[in-house]
């Protein structure tokens, strides 16, 4: 009987019977909403931030002013980005709260009418411009999202239920994001990271179907939260002291929570699939009270 060839270099080598490999560190990574286009909208206040030198007393102030305002556009498009970015990824959201791109779009028109003063432009010229550069801007860029989304069988009241304990469970990933970032530790951000695709895919499990809210809510709230703290303490000490003891603590941590996580989403799914068959057969239990026949066909 043939074998199957091992040993030391041995593509199979070091892996032993019933372990699974870890997912890779770039797993459920995302690019960036934020691209070239709203990166080079900080381009024209620099411009016109450095023409103003030169163009004397009212030109320096309506061009300053002007640039001011241009950057602050550019900086609140970002956000915009991220926010629809974020709204688009999940299935039940509420609409964002601040119109960023609009209010965007609004300060792009502002500077580009103090841009034509400052350069020696009348009222009408300037308000011609400002039309054309907050058009411009509205259709690069687009409007933000102007209705929440959620599922058709699902009510208003646990749709907002299920977004805020998202919101509030996605502000707890951030700040785990941000607490690794600080540590300093590569090997740390990219296991962060693979927690955070653990937690999102429990996420989406629940905005699938939110009956499963309850089951999962002390996940998303509290083991989040503790989660939360545990990365701020651990970034401040290893920051300061680069122990490597509190590392391998706090990396542990991460392996039990990625384990738990990973176990409730499948136990989640698992039951959603008992309740589908449970429907299924009392489907068929009335269909067969009506006399309706439910022969499969021969295979």
């Amino acid at each position: 009987m043939s074998q199957r060839f091992g040993g030391r270099y041995s593509p199979e080598a070091g892996k032993t019977p019933g372990t699974e490999e870890a997912p890779p560190a770039f797993h459920g990574a995302r690019v960036s909403p934020v691209g070239a286009r709203a990166n080079l909208m900080f381009l024209p206040p620099a411009l016109l931030g450095l023409s103003a030198l030169f163009s004397g007393a009212t030109g320096l102030v309506t061009g300053l002013a002007g640039a001011a305002v241009w950057t602050a556009g550019a900086m609140l498009l970002r956000e915009g980005l991220k926010a629809e970015a974020a709204f688009e990824e999940r299935k039940i959201a509420r609409r964002p709260a601040l119109p960023r791109k609009v209010f965007a779009a609004g300060l792009s028109a502002l500077g580009t009418g103090l841009a034509s003063v400052t350069h020696g432009g009348g009222p009408l010229e300037a308000g011609l411009f400002a039309l054309a550069g907050g058009g411009l801007h509205l259709a690069a860029f687009g409007i933000d999202p102007l209705r929440g989304k959620g599922l058709d069988h699902i009510d208003a009241f646990q749709q907002d239920r299920v977004a805020r304990v998202v919101d509030e469970a996605e502000a707890y990933l951030s700040e785990m994001v941000e607490a690794a970032r600080r540590a300093g530790d590569r090997a740390v951000e990219s296991r962060v990271e693979r927690f955070r695709a653990a937690a999102r895919a429990l996420i989406r499990t629940v905005e699938d179907d939110p009956r499963d809210l309850t089951a999962a809510r002390k996940y998303l709230g509290v083991y989040l939260m503790g989660a939360r703290d545990a990365a701020q303490r651990f970034a401040e000490i290893f920051a300061r002291s680069r122990d490597s003891g509190a590392k391998a603590d706090f990396l542990a941590l991460l392996d039990d929570l990625e384990t738990s996580f990973g176990k409730k989403t499948e136990k989640l799914l698992v039951d959603a699939n008992s309740d589908l068959q449970i429907e299924i057969d009392v489907l068929r239990d009335r269909l067969r009270r009506e006399g309706v026949g439910l022969d499969r066909p021969a295979k």
